[in-house]
């Protein structure tokens, strides 16, 4: 069995299930943007975490990085951030999925090459 590359992936990968039970567990399932937005979203973040788990590269990184980010700023761009439960939620979903990756990207020999490369210039 191939050791598994990096801790972050599968804590990501339990995060977008979280995103995706969320809209039950705190009960803002009626709450239809939010709700989508959360399903929509976490299943994503879970493919692109079990596709970095399996098959290792820079761009799941990049994308669970982008997830993040749209789930920090989701409440406002969609309407919900009104929303208490919706809107902690999220945002604090999504800045743990953004550090991780971005951990991943900075701390990973394969994938920070781009950023010595920059930085030593």
């Amino acid at each position: 069995m191939k050791q598994m590359k990096h801790w972050q992936d599968p804590v990501n990968a339990l995060l977008g299930a979280w995103v995706v039970l969320s809209p039950w567990a705190l009960g803002f399932q009626d709450v239809t943007m939010a709700m989508s937005n959360a399903v929509i979203v976490g299943l994503a973040l879970i493919a692109a975490a079990l596709g970095a788990i399996f098959v290792p590269r820079a761009w799941e990184e990049w994308t669970e990085g982008a997830l993040g980010l749209w789930l920090v700023v989701s409440p406002w761009a969609l309407g919900f951030s009104t929303h208490q439960q919706a809107m902690l939620s999220t945002v604090a979903s999504g800045l743990i999925v953004m550090a991780l990756a971005l951990w991943t990207l900075m701390t990973d020999s394969d994938y920070n090459g781009w950023w010595r490369n920059w930085t030593a210039h």
